[in-house]
C-alpha cells in the first residue's frame, strides 16, 4: 500500500481517536538508512462505543535527510502478515 491508500487507511485508524502503544524491537542501520522492526496496538473502545484492537508487527524503512531528520521510506504496519484495514465509514477491529 503506498500514496494515496496508505495516507486514507492511516486516516481511519485515526479516526479511531485512540492511542498507539509502540514497542520498538529492533534498528538496523547503515549510514543514513535503518529498518525499523516494531510490535504496535491501538486498543479501546471507538468513538461509537464499539471495542477496538488492531495490533502488528511493523517493519519500516526511515531515511535521514540532509536536514537531520528522519523520514519513513516504507511503512509496513503489518509486515508479512496481510490485514485489512477498518474501511471507510466502518470502525470494527482490523483482525
Amino acid at each position: 500500500m503506498t500514496g494515496p491508500d496508505l495516507h486514507a487507511a492511516n486516516g481511519r485508524l485515526q479516526e479511531l481517536g485512540l492511542p498507539i502503544v509502540v514497542r520498538l524491537r529492533h534498528v538496523y542501520s547503515s549510514g543514513d538508512v535503518t529498518l525499523l522492526i516494531a510490535e504496535w496496538v491501538i486498543d479501546g473502545t471507538g468513538p461509537e462505543g464499539q471495542a477496538v484492537h488492531v495490533e502488528g508487527t511493523a517493519t519500516d524503512i526511515a531515511r535521514r535527510g540532509p536536514d537531520g531528520r528522519w523520514r519513513y521510506v516504507v511503512d509496513n504496519p503489518f509486515g508479512t502478515r496481510v490485514r485489512q484495514l477498518p474501511t471507510q465509514g466502518t470502525r470494527k477491529s482490523a483482525l
